[in-house]
């Protein structure tokens, strides 16, 4: 599938790969074309194949967000009562956005692995749906957080610092945020030119962001910019649940660790640990490819595990560990499944 001002890349023959194996060693002689090239020939290798199991997390995720998230969403913009919570409103919003994310990314994984390749502009819009609801994702988990703040600590003033008619003007300002984030990103990319054609038809995530750690410094520094952002939602995140710790400490709370509240400070601190790990290893291999450290294909395999294991896993476990925890969405869903069983087992009119 030849697209107008890609480079022609063909499969290559198994001679033609191992001798090109001493270029995995490193990457500091090769520039975008030359390590694009040769991304794409270690793909379609016998080597390359395996990778294709790094599919797998993606799409079971998938499948397992598809089965719950949905009905969560259902839940909260179906009950009044719930819906005009701010609390429940921002966890629908971060639901919607991980749902998004997931469905994004599996077709960008599974368009990969087929080989398949996009149309730029295609690719690009795929590229800024995943930004938009990442970012929004992120932004939305630091907004549960200031909330979950701000009642625990200002409980006679939440209703007047975030009342329900505040929420939705939180959730457009989240969004307006998320779009504007990459958007900036995107028209620095563009406006360099730092990218080979055929990368923008691959689309592939792990593949961007190697090409963008061997790129050139403005790439670098818009990649810098972008994990200390994340890293300062995050570091935000974390703070919050500290002080919350340190604060309600001395009310008793603590003392049982099966209890409640310390089973779901748990559960968000294994979530916020799922956002940060992927975070600290992308800095890890960011500092160890700068420095010629690693080869490309330890690279290689880093950025797939980070992007399509790591990355995934924070989107899919929140139902669970931040949805189902909320009594009123539990009770909820306890009930339309009652009503169900109530329905299935009623016996039909009989005939006059």
């Amino acid at each position: 599938m030849d697209f107008p001002g890609c480079i022609s890349v063909k499969r290559v023959n198994a001679t033609a790969y191992h001798s090109r194996q001493t270029d995995f060693n490193s990457s500091s002689n090769l520039d975008d074309t030359a390590l694009y090239d040769l991304l794409e020939e270690w793909a379609r290798s016998p080597s390359g194949t395996n990778m294709k199991m790094f599919l797998i997390p993606p799409v079971v995720c998938l499948a397992a967000g598809i089965l719950i998230i949905p009905i969560i969403l259902f839940v909260i913009f179906s009950r009044f009562s719930i819906r005009r919570e701010t609390r429940y409103m921002l966890l629908g919003n971060v639901l919607l956005s991980d749902l998004i994310y997931l469905l994004f990314y599996t077709l960008s994984a599974a368009l990969y692995a087929a080989h398949v390749h996009l149309p730029k502009e295609a690719c690009v819009l795929l590229l800024f749906l995943l930004a938009v609801a990442y970012c929004g994702g992120l932004f939305t988990a630091a907004a549960i957080v200031l909330d979950t703040y701000i009642a625990i600590l200002f409980p006679l003033r939440y209703i007047v610092i975030l009342p329900p008619s505040r929420t939705k003007k939180i959730l457009v300002l989240l969004w307006m945020c998320s779009g504007a984030f990459p958007g900036i990103f995107f028209l620095v990319l563009s406006s360099t030119d730092s990218f080979v054609p055929c990368v923008l038809e691959t689309c592939s995530v792990p593949v961007i962001l190697i090409l963008t750690l061997n790129g050139s410094d403005a790439v670098k520094l818009c990649f810098w910019l972008s994990t200390t952002l994340i890293f300062l939602c995050l570091s935000l995140i974390f703070c919050c649940y500290a002080i919350l710790y340190f604060k309600t400490k001395r009310s008793g709370i603590w003392k049982n660790i099966c209890s409640r509240a310390s089973v779901t400070f748990l559960m968000h601190n294994t979530v916020l640990f799922f956002y940060f790990f992927p975070l600290l290893a992308l800095l890890v291999e960011s500092f160890l490819c700068v420095n010629f450290v690693i080869r490309l294909q330890t690279e290689i395999w880093v950025s797939l595990t980070v992007c399509n294991v790591l990355m995934i896993l924070p989107k899919v476990l929140s139902p669970f560990l931040y949805g189902l925890r909320y009594r009123e969405i539990s009770a909820s869903l306890k009930s339309i499944v009652r009503k169900k069983r109530l329905h299935m087992v009623s016996p039909s009119p009989s005939p006059s």
